[in-house]
């Protein structure tokens, strides 16, 4: 998220200044005013976009493009996650398919009888499934989908088959071509491999998709994208050689590539010439950063530009959350032999210890709850419960942690308390719901990040709102105090 964020802070003033330009005036170092007049270290779109993306991830513990694409209206409309409090920089394609979403919201509410004050809250399963998400015209082929990508391969990294099909999803919701498809799940793909401590050598290697096939699926990518994951970015001249910093996604892709192969291990240089290819300079340089700071670390980057990066604790808060999140995901499947609303409670045996959940000489209570509908000030209640053996338990948390349910669990293990929560019910949370959230969710050893995220919140929310308060007192009440 910070090498994102770096490379889009450090490329956002000089936006749209072509390459002979910054050859008589380059790019050096972060700086304020130009194009956007931002101060320095302040974000654009970019940034804003990744940070949609990643709440969504957070607050739904899974991929939901309904509410990503909510969490985009959201920033487009109202500012949400802007460093500035409000929507300054947007690609077209990005524009028109925002706007073709809330016309689809419009009359989705009217065909179901939906509230329009409820359409951004969309919770029913069948009612997510039902509504269409791939909101781009065909043919729509930028960058704008590339850029925001790096909360994806971050949540799902141990899931790399997973990871990688979700990066090609996350983009079609707002560009519709195959190539801006397959560039982001080549992409996604290099940075799950970069976090499971792939070196420079493999990531960058001509045959990086075949020694990977597996996470693609068997799938081939589009000619152009497999031109690039070929090598075509490996030019020692840059922008001499063809390379070009510009919003077709194949330019940006091999852009953000070549950086990252000739920035001799460097994320200082390897920005400063994403950078300096000109054109479409922040989202070139952001695109670099998603990969280089994967690769290199929060540590190898640059401290001067670190500190100086807008709303920088809130950003470390929400990379650590999203991490943590991820390691707690299962896929979704059906299992329908299990009873929904289901707790599993580990049992004390005759001496009063708890040992671990697996422990063979021990049974387990099972508890089924008469609800589960966890929002705040609700008592959940228990209506009855009974013992069963560790192969049952065993089969139970392999379906529970699989399904498609509504599964409510509680695990004792250790005496450190964890649960896993109804997903889609707790997509857009309040304040309090999440502080419940955390207080059964984080291991007691991790609980210092509860205080840290709510603390990144709230300092993001007050320096970017000075000036916004009235919208945002509006905004935190129509969308029930939501991220």
């Amino acid at each position: 998220m910070f090498g994102l964020a770096v490379g889009d802070a450090l490329g956002a003033h000089v936006e749209f200044r072509p390459h002979s330009y910054l050859v008589v005036n380059p790019v050096k170092d972060l700086e304020e005013g130009g194009t956007w007049g931002l101060a320095r270290g302040q974000f654009t779109d970019d940034t804003s976009m990744a940070l949609c993306l990643a709440l969504s991830l957070i607050a739904c513990q899974d991929f939901v493009p309904y509410d990503q694409l909510v969490r985009y209206k959201w920033w487009y409309r109202y500012g949400y996650m802007s460093s500035t409090g409000h929507c300054f920089d947007i690609g077209a394609a990005t524009k028109d398919s925002i706007q073709e979403f809330e016309k689809r919201q419009k009359q989705f509410a009217h065909d179901h009888s939906i509230h329009l004050d409820q359409i951004d809250f969309l919770s029913n399963r069948d009612l997510l499934q039902a509504f269409d998400v791939k909101c781009s015209k065909e043919g729509v082929a930028g960058n704008g989908a590339l850029m925001r990508l790096v909360p994806v391969p971050i949540f799902f990294f141990r899931h790399p088959v997973a990871a990688v099909e979700y990066s090609g999803i996350s983009n079609v919701i707002t560009h519709g071509d195959e190539k801006a498809y397959d560039a982001c799940r080549y992409y996604g793909a290099l940075i799950v491999a970069a976090l499971h401590g792939a070196n420079k050598n493999e990531l960058t290697s001509n045959t990086f998709y075949d020694d990977h096939l597996i996470w693609f699926g068997h799938r081939a990518l589009h000619p152009e994208v497999m031109t690039v994951a070929r090598g075509s970015y490996k030019r020692p001249g840059g922008y001499q050689d063809g390379i070009r910093g510009k919003g077709y996604v194949i330019n940006a892709l091999e852009a953000a590539l070549w950086a990252f192969w000739s920035d001799e291990d460097s994320f200082e240089k390897g920005a400063l010439n994403a950078v300096n290819l000109g054109d479409d300079t922040d989202t070139t340089a952001a695109i670099y950063g998603q990969l280089a700071g994967a690769y290199y670390g929060y540590k190898k980057l640059p401290t001067k530009w670190l500190d100086c990066i807008y709303a920088k604790n809130f950003i470390h808060c929400v990379s650590t959350w999203i991490a943590y999140e991820g390691e707690h995901w299962f896929s979704n499947q059906t299992f329908s032999s299990i009873p929904s609303n289901t707790i599993v409670r580990k049992a004390v045996n005759s001496s009063g210890r708890i040992g671990h959940l697996y422990d063979g000489w021990q049974d387990h209570i099972i508890e089924f709850l008469a609800t589960a509908r966890w929002f705040d000030g609700h008592e959940s209640k228990y209506e009855k419960s009974w013992l069963i053996s560790k192969k049952q338990v065993e089969l139970l948390l392999y379906w529970v942690r699989q399904a498609d349910r509504p599964y409510l669990i509680h695990q004792w293990v250790q005496r450190a308390e964890y649960a896993r929560l109804e997903v889609l019910q707790l997509i857009r949370p309040i304040m309090e719901t999440m502080r419940n959230i955390l207080r059964n969710h984080i291991l007691h050893k991790d609980y210092s990040l509860f205080e840290k995220v709510f603390h990144g919140i709230h300092a993001f929310r007050d320096a970017h709102l000075k000036d916004e308060k009235t919208k945002f007192s509006s905004l935190q009440t129509r969308y029930n105090k939501s991220f």
